[in-house]
Order: C-alpha cells, then structure tokens, then sequence
C-alpha cells in the first residue's frame, strides 16, 4: 500500500480532531442518511450558529469528510463517500450499551431496517446480506461485491423490475459492518442501487423524519422468498 493511500499518523490524528467536535459530529451524523443539505440547516441541528456552522463546515471539506454541490446561489453539503458514512456508523456504535440497543421505541425500527448513508442496513439489511450469499447469488472478488446472473434471475422471480435488476450487474458492493447487528449489510453502488430498486417496488417505505425503513408486509413476504428470515423474538 503506498503513502497515497494509507493515511499518516498525522492525517489520521486530524480525522481524529474533525471528529472530536460536538458540532461538526452532529453535522457530520445529520447526513448519514446520504441527503445532501445547506448550511443554515447543518448548523441548526449542530446548534451553533451561522458563522460558527460555516467554519466547521470549512474544515469538514478541507479534511475530505465532506463534499458540496452548487446550484445556483446555493451550496448544499454531504457526505463526501460511502466510505465516509461506514466511518460514522462505525464510531458511532454505542460503548456503554449492550451489544445490541434495547430494541423499542425508536431503536426498534432503526435496528429492523434503516438508510446506512443510501443503503439498506439494520436486520433486513443483513438478512438479506446473508440470504444472497448463501444462495450463491452474490460473488466476491478483490473489485467488490457483485450480483450474479443468477441472483438477479432470484430478484425478478420475487417481483423486481428486471430492467432495474438488470441495471445492477455492472456494479460492484461491499460489505459494510453493520452498528446494531455487528454483521456485514451490502453497501457500495450495488448497496445504493439495490435499495433504491426495493423502495421503488414499495418493499420498504421512508419515514418522514428518520432515516428508518418500514417494510411492507408484501415486502417482507417477498424478501422471505430470497431466504431472508428474521428471528421474531427480536
């Protein structure tokens, strides 16, 4: 591995620094869910003020955390990789709970399935993980993740649109560990594009405000199709 790529002890002290901000920590986790976002709005859920939010925001893009798109007179904020939201996710994995959240309330339908930066994470996200795995329908190679024929000929018999999982052969994944379940979900291009194919067909739905994902009963009836079983005493 070349210095190009492995990160000094210097640059990683200051990804360290970055992090160690309440401010830009709350900025950095109210993009997890892979939107993209002004200023004024980062720094409301950081609860500092203007200024004080455009210089985090300052250093967040200096240090690579962070990349931003302008339209017109607006500059909207995300996260600047998906390697960037598996970072977050994994530092923010809770240290004095137990090894799973106490599954109610809220954590209950965060820990069931939610948005990992744009893909699908919690037990539906390893489920499904697993199941393709298992059943041969996914091979891993030192390029990524990828979907194999045969596991898009599954996706299409449990009721996907085959020209969306067509679309998703040329595109590599990779496992991402997963802060509920300490598992692998599938993350990368493939992870995106394969959540996005499920929310399409209305085998999980958005909620409103939270990066958390309702499976539909027909969803669920259908992901069990691919093998994906979730143990009902949690």
């Amino acid at each position: 591995m070349t210095d190009a790529v492995s990160p000094s002890r210097y640059q990683l002290a200051e990804i360290g620094a970055l992090l160690a901000e309440p401010a830009r920590a709350a900025m950095l986790l109210a993009l997890i869910d892979g939107t993209s976002r002004p200023a004024g709005e980062l720094a409301r859920a950081a609860g500092v003020g203007a200024a004080t939010g455009s210089a985090h925001l300052k250093r967040l893009l200096e240090g690579g955390l962070l990349a931003v798109h302008e339209q017109g007179r607006h500059r909207y904020y995300r996260l600047a990789s998906d390697d960037v939201a598996a970072l977050i996710e994994a530092l923010a994995l809770p240290r004095t709970r137990p090894v799973l959240p106490d599954p109610s309330g809220g954590d209950r339908r965060l820990r069931m399935a939610r948005t990992c930066y744009r893909h699908l994470a919690g037990r539906l996200g390893v489920g499904l993980c697993d199941a393709m795995l298992a059943n041969g329908h996914l091979h891993t190679a030192s390029e990524g993740i990828r979907l194999l024929e045969s596991g898009a000929e599954a996706l299409v018999l449990a009721g996907l649109d085959q020209t969306l999982v067509q679309a998703l052969l040329p595109l590599a994944g990779r496992g991402c560990l997963d802060w509920t379940e300490r598992r692998l979900h599938l993350g990368g291009p493939l992870g995106v594009s394969l959540t996005d194919t499920l929310l399409a067909a209305g085998w999980l739905r958005r909620h409103a405000s939270s990066r958390a994902l309702q499976p539909s009963d027909d969803g669920l009836r259908r992901l069990a199709q691919l093998g994906v079983r979730l143990d009902a005493s949690h």
